[in-house]
C-alpha cells in the first residue's frame, strides 16, 4: 500500500512518473485485472490511479489527498487531445434546506485543488493501451470561482424551495447537474414545494468538458 503523500512536490513527483504509461503497465504494478469496459464500472480506472498516488480519503466527502487538501480528477480524452465526456464532482445533497454556505460546500473543497490526470483512449482501442498524459494542477481563479459559485448556489436554490425537479443539464455555466444512477428505477428521498417527502432520481454536480477542455488548453498536454 502506497502512503499519502505528503507534499504537494511528493504527489507532483509520483504523478509526473505516471506519464507515457499504458493502463496495462499501471495495472500490472498492482495486479489488478482490467475490465473490458468502464460501462459498469465507471470508477475502476480513477481508483487505479488513485492507488498507484496515495489517495487516501476513499468515498469520503473531503479531497482524495486528505493531507495536503487535493483532489484527484482523471480526465478522458482522445489522442488528439478533446475531452471525452463531463466530470462527476460528488453528489447533490437533494435535502439541503439548511442554507449550506458555498465555501463549506463538498463541491468547493473538491475543486478548490485539483490534480487532473489525462488519459487518452481511441476509439474502441483497449483500455490495457490507455495512455497516461502529463498530468497537471489546477486551482480556482477568482473569476472560475465566481462563476461555479453561482452555478451551485442557484442549483441550491432550487432545492432548499423544493424544486429540484426543476433542475436540468441546461442549467450552470461550468458546473452542471444530472442524474447519477445506474438507472430510472433507482430513487432517493427528498422534499417538494409543500415541504412533503417525495421520491427523485439521485443528483450529482458535473463540471462541463468545454470547462475542462480549456483547462487542458491552458496546461502542456503530453503524450
Amino acid at each position: 500500500m502506497i502512503q499519502p503523500p505528503t507534499s504537494i512536490q511528493q504527489l507532483a513527483n509520483r504523478a509526473g512518473e505516471l506519464a507515457g504509461k499504458t493502463i496495462a503497465q499501471i495495472a500490472a504494478q498492482f495486479e489488478d485485472k482490467i475490465p473490458s469496459t468502464l460501462k459498469r464500472k465507471k470508477g475502476w480506472q480513477g481508483q487505479l490511479i488513485e492507488k498507484c498516488l496515495g489517495a487516501d480519503s476513499g468515498n469520503l466527502s473531503q479531497p482524495d489527498f486528505s493531507l495536503i487538501d487535493v483532489e484527484l480528477k482523471t480526465l478522458p480524452i482522445n489522442l488528439l487531445g478533446k475531452v471525452q465526456e463531463s466530470t462527476y464532482v460528488c453528489v447533490v445533497n437533494i435535502n439541503n434546506r439548511l442554507g449550506e454556505q458555498w465555501r463549506d460546500s463538498v463541491v468547493f473543497h473538491k475543486l478548490r485543488h485539483v490534480l487532473w490526470v489525462p488519459i487518452a483512449k481511441q476509439g474502441k482501442d483497449s483500455l490495457a493501451d490507455s495512455l497516461v498524459g502529463t498530468p497537471f494542477f489546477w486551482e480556482m481563479s477568482e473569476q472560475q470561482e465566481s462563476i461555479i459559485r453561482s452555478d451551485w448556489e442557484n442549483a441550491m436554490e432550487l432545492i432548499s424551495m423544493g424544486s429540484i425537479h426543476q433542475l436540468n443539464a441546461g442549467m450552470g455555466e461550468i458546473l452542471q447537474v444530472r442524474p447519477k444512477a445506474a438507472h430510472s428505477r433507482v430513487v432517493t428521498d427528498s422534499i417538494d414545494e409543500q415541504g412533503n417527502s417525495a421520491l427523485t432520481l439521485p443528483r450529482g454536480f458535473y463540471l462541463r468538458p468545454q470547462f475542462t477542455q480549456s483547462l487542458l488548453y491552458q496546461n502542456l498536454l503530453v503524450l
